[in-house]
């Protein structure tokens, strides 16, 4: 019987190529989404707003009512409002934060005590370089990224002993249409910071969960993986 992955964001970007990774290795694959559906794939998608713990709690008992309980977790679902911040709203603030961070919280703890009870788990959590780096205009978000490695690390403490790992993935720019938007003297700027000089597919960071997910990651826990083209080299 395949494990049961559950991966928010999954409607599109690297959320969807997670979901498409993790269902061509096996995985039965659930993915969410707020507003639209993935396009036509072959995992299953539910209708979840990660920020309403009431959202997540339906989700959940989707999940197990049709398919078993989440072993593989995957806390990708996230949101940006960028701004210098004298300009930066408390609203602006506090969203990124309960979209990123506490949405993290909320997920885990809900998919954690199944985990326990079978003595195996996985929990991957979607970060990025700027969790270490920081970056101008985006103070809240560089904050909830950086949230989710003291998090995740902390999990990972928690929950060794019974067979669960948590681990980080810190992607760089990756070529979404967040990216495909810029203009080409934005993109040449990004690209200027980046020792291998291209952005990621959204396919290397979904390799990079994929493996995270595997039984053959049962010895890596509490890791911050870089899927950053050398852009967080201190």
């Amino acid at each position: 019987m395949s494990e049961i992955a559950l991966v928010t964001g999954a409607n599109r970007g690297i959320g969807l190529s997670i979901a498409t990774k993790l269902h061509a290795e096996g995985f039965t694959v659930i993915g969410t989404h707020r507003s639209s559906p993935p396009p036509k794939t072959g995992f299953t998608s539910v209708e979840c707003d990660i920020t309403i713990p009431e959202s997540i709690e339906s989700a959940f008992t989707t999940i197990e009512d049709q398919f078993g309980a989440v072993q593989v977790l995957v806390a990708n679902a996230g949101i940006t409002k960028d701004n210098l911040l004298p300009r930066m709203s408390e609203e602006d603030f506090s969203s990124v934060i309960e979209a990123n961070l506490t949405s993290a919280y909320r997920l885990t703890k809900r998919a954690i005590k199944p985990m326990m009870k079978a003595k195996w788990g996985r929990i991957i959590l979607i970060s990025s370089v700027v969790a270490g780096g920081g970056q101008a205009g985006q103070a809240n978000y560089a904050a909830s990224k950086a949230g989710l490695v003291g998090f995740g690390r902390s999990i990972a403490k928690e929950f060794a002993s019974r067979n669960i790992t948590t681990n980080i993935v810190a992607p760089g720019p990756v070529r979404t249409d967040m990216i495909d938007a810029l203009s080409d003297k934005q993109k040449e700027a990004i690209l200027a910071s980046v020792p291998l000089k291209r952005f990621a597919e959204p396919e290397e960071v979904a390799s990079t969960v994929a493996f995270l997910a595997s039984k053959e990651a049962g010895y890596i826990t509490g890791a911050i993986i870089p899927v950053d083209g050398g852009l967080g080299i201190a």
